[in-house]
C-alpha cells in the first residue's frame, strides 16, 4: 500500500526534523493564541509560503536550465545536470524522496499539508468555524422537521 501523497515526504524525513517542524508550528500557534489580532497577518504569510514540493520543483528547474545553458555554451558535460534534476523529480514523484529533500526539510520547508494544518488551527483560534456549529444546528432542525412531517403523513 502506498502512503498518501501528503505523508510521503514526512515518512522520508527524519523524526528529529519532523518534530522540529511540528514544534515550531506549535510555538507559533501558542503565540497567536496570545495575540489573536495578528492571526490575519500570519494567514497572509502562509498564503505566500512555499511548500517543499514547490521549492524542490523550482530548484530542479533552475539546475536543469543552468545545466542546459552551460551545456550549450561551455561544455557538454554540463548536460548531466538536467538529467540528474529530472531523475530527482521522477524519484520524488514515485517515492516521495530524493537527495535534496532532507536539506530542504532541515531548512524548514513544510509540506502543503503541514501548512494547511497551521492555517486551519489559526482559523479555529480566530473563531472562523463557529458558524459551522450554527449551520449544523439549522440542518439538524430541518432534518427533524422533515422527519416530523414524514411521520404526520404516515
Amino acid at each position: 500500500m502506498t502512503a498518501a501523497a501528503s505523508d510521503r515526504v514526512q515518512n522520508h524525513t527524519s523524526d528529529a526534523v519532523n518534530r522540529m517542524i511540528h514544534e515550531e508550528m506549535l510555538e507559533r500557534l501558542v503565540y497567536f493564541a496570545l495575540h489573536p489580532g495578528k492571526i490575519g497577518e500570519r494567514l497572509a504569510e502562509l498564503d505566500r509560503e512555499w511548500d517543499v514540493e514547490r521549492a524542490l520543483e523550482a530548484n530542479a528547474a533552475t539546475v536543469a536550465l543552468g545545466g542546459l545553458a552551460l551545456g550549450l555554451t561551455a561544455s557538454r558535460r554540463w548536460l548531466a545536470l538536467p538529467v540528474a534534476a529530472a531523475g530527482f523529480l521522477l524519484q520524488h514523484a514515485l517515492q516521495g524522496w530524493c537527495p535534496p529533500l532532507p536539506a530542504l526539510r532541515r531548512l524548514g520547508f513544510r509540506t502543503s499539508h503541514e501548512i494547511e494544518q497551521e492555517r486551519y488551527a489559526l482559523k479555529a483560534l480566530r473563531g472562523d468555524f463557529h458558524k459551522v456549529d450554527e449551520a449544523m444546528e439549522r440542518l439538524q432542525a430541518a432534518v427533524d422537521r422533515r422527519g416530523d412531517a414524514g411521520e404526520a403523513r404516515a
